[in-house]
Formats: C-alpha cells, sequence, structure tokens
C-alpha cells in the first residue's frame, strides 16, 4: 500500500497521530474533524496514499464508492435525516488543504447553495 510518511493523513491512518476513529476497515479510515464546518464533520479518508482525487487511478476507483458509502453509514448511525453534505476539494482553489484524498461529511444543520 503506497504511504507518505511525510502525509498527516498517512500519520493518522498508520495510528502516528490520534484521531477520534468514527469507522476503520482494511481500506477506509473515518475520523472527527479537528475544525468542525458543521455540528457534525467527519473525514474519510482511503489509508493508501493519493494527493488529489485527480491522481487515484481507474483501477483504485473502487475508494470513492467505498468512501461515500461509509459517509453514508455514519450519516445514518449520526441520525443526518434531515440532510447531509458530501464535498471533496481538489486542489488549492478548490479549497483542499492536506493533499491526500478525504470525502468531509458535513451535517446537523442546514446547508446553502451556492456553497463557496
Amino acid at each position: 500500500m503506497n504511504r507518505d510518511t511525510s502525509c498527516l493523513f498517512c500519520r493518522i491512518a498508520a495510528g502516528e497521530i490520534p484521531c477520534r476513529k468514527l469507522f476503520e476497515d482494511e481500506l477506509i479510515l473515518a475520523f472527527e474533524d479537528i475544525k468542525p464546518q458543521a455540528p457534525f464533520h467527519a473525514l474519510i479518508i482511503p489509508k493508501e496514499h493519493f494527493p488529489t482525487v485527480a491522481d487515484i487511478p481507474v483501477e483504485s476507483g473502487i475508494l470513492i464508492g467505498r468512501m461515500v458509502s461509509v459517509a453514508n453509514q455514519l450519516a445514518r448511525e449520526n441520525r443526518l435525516d434531515s440532510g447531509y453534505r458530501l464535498v471533496i476539494n481538489c486542489y488549492a482553489d478548490a479549497g483542499q488543504e492536506v493533499y491526500h484524498v478525504h470525502l468531509h461529511l458535513l451535517g446537523g444543520r442546514k446547508f446553502h447553495w451556492p456553497p463557496g
């Protein structure tokens, strides 16, 4: 599995940096965001390192589907029945700060459109 030892999320996935885990399996880790932008804000990451969503090769495309499945499970478990938002930022102009693919699951409040 591809890992970047200087990557914050790779280090969290490896257990080197603590987090509040919400879900974990062999491919995916979900944890609470340390700077929540909503009452519920989780990050869902692949354990394998891909800097951006644009870097995920076709043969690894199942990861995005698995990340969305985990997000839906967490939304059900956390009773986000009135709605939730899923966000993947790609590159700095879109707001990506950590260059390890991650899916934001936000809920617990009303969201507006356009988002930013």
